[in-house]
């Protein structure tokens, strides 16, 4: 019973199934709770453009690009992430979804966001793939759910033939930083707060 007990708790990641847009998009937006709020408009605003997404043609948060983590048979965490090369394409698509479902009143606030929000980070090396979202759910954290999230980002470079995965967190995020650096990224660009946003930092590792 033990043995089994233990094999139950480990955690097992897949690619994220229809149906399950509402939890993912719970996830997904605890990883950047205000930037999604400002950017849709509150929270349940955010949470129903987050659906939207993930049911939608591919973007930056669609389920083709999802990936899940389920821990006793639970959803954990969940991961945005597609190669660099794709970045602006579903950027850009996941802009379109975010101002039809806006009153046109907001489209100038969402398009500023859009711009200032793409130039907040350091850019990620172009043959990478790259982690737009990850999060977990706070009362599962600890239990290796992130870790194994980022092991499928690294095993989807490597398929792609891809040099390194690359991600961006805030710099106040300390415990996010000390996972990332702890599964070997290193962190190799940074800016400041500016526009209202907080500072972010770049964060990249290389595979052999």
């Amino acid at each position: 019973m033990r043995a089994s007990a233990s094999l139950a708790t480990e955690p097992r990641v897949r690619r994220a199934q229809p149906g399950e847009g509402a939890a993912v998009a719970a996830l997904l937006h605890q990883s950047a709770v205000d930037m999604y709020d400002r950017f849709a408009g509150g929270r349940e605003r955010a949470l129903r453009m987050l659906r939207r997404a993930f049911d939608a043609r591919p973007n930056a948060a669609s389920a083709d690009a999802v990936w899940v983590v389920e821990l006793d048979g639970r959803l954990a965490g969940a991961m945005a992430g597609f190669p660099v090369a794709e970045a602006a394409k579903r950027s850009r698509a996941f802009l379109r979804l975010a101002l039809t479902g806006s009153p046109p009143w907001r489209w100038p606030l969402v398009l500023r966001l859009f711009w200032v929000g793409g130039r907040a980070s350091p850019g990620p090396p172009a043959r990478a793939f790259y982690v737009d979202a990850l999060a977990t759910d706070p009362s599962l954290r600890r239990r290796g759910g992130a870790r194994a999230l980022l092991a499928e980002a690294e095993r989807q470079a490597r398929a792609r033939g891809l040099e390194a995965v690359a991600l961006d967190t805030t710099l106040g995020n300390r415990a996010a930083r000390a996972l990332y650096r702890s599964t070997g990224f290193a962190e190799v660009g940074s800016r400041p707060p500016a526009h209202g946003l907080p500072g972010f930092v770049a964060l990249v590792k290389r595979l052999d």
